[in-house]
């Protein structure tokens, strides 16, 4: 189903990226079974990735719940892996990989006679020592540009907040435009990214500066692996960057295979000082 049209446009695409955290296994359980539910409903494939969690509780939480989890395993609608067989296999995690994958599954999913995919990954692993985990926000940041405005595939990137820090946990929440089960906290990380819901771009808020390297650093990789000839960057709720921070947005825009200019929109004046 590659080239695929329908639900693909940028607002269809911002829903079907979603960011699902939880505290407790109940929690975790009431999503699993309406995020499965709907899928089988629709009459796509559902993938969980498991990484906490056995994937035999997976299935016997989903029959404890109302749904026929052994039927749709046998007629192969439902699929349960763990992340070790799939995204995490090799020798570290790579974002470029993981965005071919998806694509290999949607295919397989239509060939098979399914209308689309629809996957529900957890993210835990990002909060281990892991090779290739440090590019997890480079990741979620590229997906909605490189997957789901281009491929009909559903997804929830299921966040324990039992199982990474809270001040990780915001920033990679933020990367979706679309949030479920979204914790209040008693502040928002120095600097957010997001990708753009209209024209192909990232949206930075907050502030750039020395405690958000690692923040600007992924944003930095995610602007220089864009295919997208024509990026914009929103920086509208930008509050401060300092020079390193321009600087390593400067080298990740020159490390773009393309002539044409990243349009800043809405620089605050500070930053038209710095450059």
């Amino acid at each position: 189903m590659r080239g695929a049209t329908a639900s693909v446009d940028g607002a269809a695409a911002s829903t079907r990226h979603v960011a699902v955290e939880y505290s407790s296994d109940v929690e975790w359980a009431g999503h699993l079974a309406e995020f499965v539910r709907a899928g089988l409903a629709a009459g796509e494939q559902v993938h969980y990735f498991a990484d906490a969690t056995d994937p035999g509780l997976v299935t016997r939480t989903l029959t404890r719940s109302g749904v026929d989890a052994a039927s749709a395993l046998r007629g192969g609608q439902l699929v349960v892996v763990t992340a070790d067989e799939t995204c995490l296999t090799g020798s570290r995690f790579d974002p470029d990989a993981m965005i071919g994958l998806w694509r290999e599954a949607v295919d397989g999913a239509a060939a098979q006679g399914f209308r689309g995919l629809r996957a529900i990954g957890e993210m835990s692993w990002g909060g281990r020592d892991l090779a290739g985990a440090e590019r997890l926000l480079e990741y979620e940041l590229r997906i909605h540009h490189e997957v789901f405005e281009q491929l009909p595939l559903t997804a929830g990137c299921f966040y324990d907040r039992r199982l990474l820090a809270p001040d990780e946990l915001a920033v990679l929440a933020r990367a979706h435009l679309t949030r479920s089960g979204a914790a209040v906290r008693d502040g928002e990380p120095g600097l957010a990214v997001a990708p753009l819901a209209g024209p192909p771009g990232f949206r930075l808020s907050g502030s750039a500066g020395y405690e958000s390297r690692r923040v600007t650093a992924s944003a930095a990789a995610a602007l220089a692996a864009s295919p997208a000839e024509h990026l914009t960057l929103d920086l509208s709720a930008l509050d401060h960057m300092d020079v390193a921070a321009l600087a390593e947005l400067a080298r990740a825009v020159r490390r773009r295979p393309y002539d044409t200019p990243v349009r800043l929109l809405d620089a605050p004046p500070a930053l038209h000082r710095i450059g």
